[in-house]
């Protein structure tokens, strides 16, 4: 079928700006998409709702041109349509925001958005433009920083900006304020709505139901690649609507008070300049972390988290050993795997890349990390030829290695084909659990996680953090570094806050509210959370 032309855009059209019928999609291993219809108007912001794995990506995905259905019909202003590419996609009005990022990290962010675009025009050039966008949607970006010094929250706003930039007049938006702060999604919430306003429809997924609540108009509810429903958001409560999502009752998660142990982790007035110019040099970071508690790391992206997480982690060694202190060694100058065998567990906010190989299976991508594990339990029986020796000349048990991949996709019900499934074929949410069940599985005796949920459906989040909490139980020295304050106040026994590269210090949950967080994340630490919280200030309530 030829593609059409595009249709004049006009504020009293009464058929949907997208139609889909019967759109089905099937992989060797999955069905994907079965009998999909799904119907946007135009002004109208819908979302799509579902599980992990549910289809609701691989269904943006053909809408937008990157993959192709294997049955159905896509109808655009009334027309029916081939969507062949994203190119075309573009031509005909459509832009979307991904949830993994597409750039290259050797470039620059406008050179990144101009290879994006269809007009041609220089980075230079682009460069105003892409300023004038970003403080207009509360985005702030540099156009001449380069993509690798960027966190993950910086890289979504990069993905957001050039999607905007392209006036499109149906945007998708997958997971987009799944790193971005509150106030940052406020902004960008006005934007949409005044995008909206003007006739653009809007297709949004996200987990966030409060997020759904707000913001949308209609949504369409997935589950194992069908319509389970639809909703109007705005008149159900967030319990209702993941209901709908999960076919069931909500999982909760429990904190009950404990005594913490010895300081498992030290961070002794932590000075680390960093190697990017674009990048934030840590200053006099002191924190003890002790087993049996979980302490929280809130803040604003870009603030010194990736510089954080590097030195503790061992990706950027320091200089001399003092400033951290693992399980009682001065680990400063160790490198990431001699810190691994002291008991580290780590989870990178970066799920592919540095959470997983990409290419290689589920199981390769375990034992990547599991053989250099102080406590790895059945992974460890998996190697013959010793484990302090690395793989040097060892021999890999390859039946332990795929039972220990088994049992973290049974224990936290990852959606996949299997062991032997590629770390690529997995949803965003699938391979954050495999990820986070992991490192839970390897039994560390330190536990460093970023974003552990994000990008993760309602109902996995609350299995991740309940085994984070448990991990906490078994006496696991746990810090999470998370912008999702809701997160850090239902599962951490302490939280403190990153700003500018400093550290505040941290205080009890039962102490802070989420006023005060918020003056520290500006970074005033003149003012502190010395009291419990009254009951109308807020300890700050999540309801499961």
């Amino acid at each position: 079928m030829n593609e059409p032309q595009p249709a004049p855009p006009g504020p009293h059209r009464t058929e949907p700006r997208l139609r889909l019928l019967g759109i089905s999609k099937i992989y060797p291993s999955v069905v994907a998409n079965d009998s999909v219809d799904l119907a946007v108007m135009p002004g109208e912001i819908h979302a799509v709702l579902g599980e992990n794995g549910a289809g609701k990506s691989t269904l943006m995905k053909m809408i937008y041109g990157v993959t192709r259905p294997d049955a159905g019909e896509i109808l655009w202003e009334g027309r029916q349509v081939t969507i062949p590419s994203p190119a075309a996609a573009r031509r005909l009005g459509i832009g979307m925001v991904f949830q993994h990022f597409a750039l290259f990290e050797t470039l620059t962010v406008a050179e990144n958005i101009a290879l994006a675009l269809d007009e041609r025009i220089t980075p230079a050039k682009l460069a105003p433009r892409i300023r004038e966008v970003s403080a207009r949607y509360g985005l702030p970006l540099d156009p001449e920083r380069r993509v690798h010094s960027m966190s993950v929250g910086e890289r979504q706003r990069v993905e957001i900006v050039r999607c905007l930039l392209q006036s499109p007049r149906l945007l998708i938006m997958d997971e987009p304020t799944s790193v971005l702060t509150p106030d940052a999604v406020q902004k960008l919430f006005v934007s949409l709505r005044q995008l909206a306003a003007e006739g653009v429809s809007i297709l949004y997924i996200s987990h966030k139901l409060d997020e759904i609540q707000a913001l949308c108009d209609r949504a369409t509810v997935l589950r194992a690649g069908r319509v389970s429903g639809t909703a109007t958001p705005r008149t159900q409560t967030a319990h209702e609507l993941a209901e709908l999502m999960i076919g069931g009752d909500l999982p909760t998660c429990t904190l009950a008070p404990r005594e913490p142990g010895e300081v498992r982790l030290a961070l002794n007035k932590l000075s680390l300049p960093s190697p990017d110019p674009f990048g934030t040099d840590l200053r006099d970071i002191t924190l003890d972390l002790h087993a049996g508690e979980i302490v929280g790391l809130a803040g604003v992206s870009g603030n010194g988290q990736q510089e954080l997480m590097k030195a503790i982690s061992g990706e950027v060694p320091l200089r001399g050993a003092a400033g951290i202190r693992l399980c009682g060694i001065e680990a400063g100058r160790l490198n990431a795997a001699a810190r691994r065998r002291l008991g580290l567990g780590f989870v990178p906010e970066e799920r592919l890349g540095r959470g997983a190989v990409p290419g290689m299976s589920l199981a390769d991508n375990a034992l990547l990390t599991g053989y250099l594990a102080e406590g790895a339990g059945m992974l460890r029986s998996g190697l013959a030829g010793g484990l302090t020796g690395g793989l040097t000349g060892g021999l890999i048990r390859r039946g332990a290695v795929r039972d220990f991949a088994d049992s973290v996709i049974s224990r936290f019900k990852v959606k996949c084909a299997g062991a032997g499934a590629a770390a690529s074929s997995l949803s965003g949410g699938n391979l954050q659990k495999f990820i986070v069940g992991r490192e839970i599985a390897l039994a560390p005796r330190v536990m460093v996680l970023a974003q552990p949920t994000w990008g993760v459906d309602i109902g996995a989040a609350m299995l991740i953090r309940q085994a984070i909490i448990d991990l906490r139980d078994q006496g696991v020295a746990v810090l999470v570094i998370s912008e999702e304050l809701d997160e850090l106040f239902m599962m951490c026994d302490r939280i403190a806050v990153l700003a500018k590269g400093r550290l505040s210090r941290a205080v009890p949950v039962k102490e802070a509210t989420v006023n005060q967080i918020g003056v520290w994340m500006s970074g005033d630490f003149s003012t502190g959370a010395t009291a419990p919280a009254t009951k109308e200030e807020g300890n700050h309530h999540v309801p499961a």
